[in-house]
């Protein structure tokens, strides 16, 4: 039977590696997890190399809605220069989701919308 463990000179060293989240400043950290939310929900609308495969639009309603109130609440926090283009992309989400849908939503009922409000094409 081998030791699942690994010895403590096999083990990272995490210190080297990482940087201490105390030193990673807000907007960095709220722009990477948009930026995850935002890949996240264009493999589950289909939009990967992959395509349908991975389509999944419960999937992708729940992390556009996430996206949108991330966004929504952080864009006065983060500035323009940050916020515009998280914006520009939970729009081009919310159309692709809604150009994905069988059955569209309705306007202000598509994911994200209770926050941005109506998303219209353009």
């Amino acid at each position: 039977m081998s030791d699942a463990t690994p010895a403590p000179n096999d083990r990272p060293d995490f210190d080297a590696v990482t940087r201490d989240i105390a030193d990673v400043p807000a907007v960095e950290v709220i722009t990477t997890v948009a930026v995850h939310l935002m890949s996240a929900a264009a493999v589950n609308l289909g939009l990967a190399e992959e395509g349908p495969e991975h389509k999944d639009l419960d999937e992708a309603r729940k992390l556009i809605n996430a996206l949108a109130g991330l966004v929504t609440a952080s864009a006065t926090e983060i500035s323009s220069f940050h916020a515009a283009p998280l914006r520009d992309g939970l729009k081009s989400l919310q159309l692709a989701f809604r150009e994905a849908s069988v059955v569209p939503d309705e306007p202000g009922q598509g994911p994200g919308e209770k926050f941005t409000g109506p998303v219209f094409g353009g």
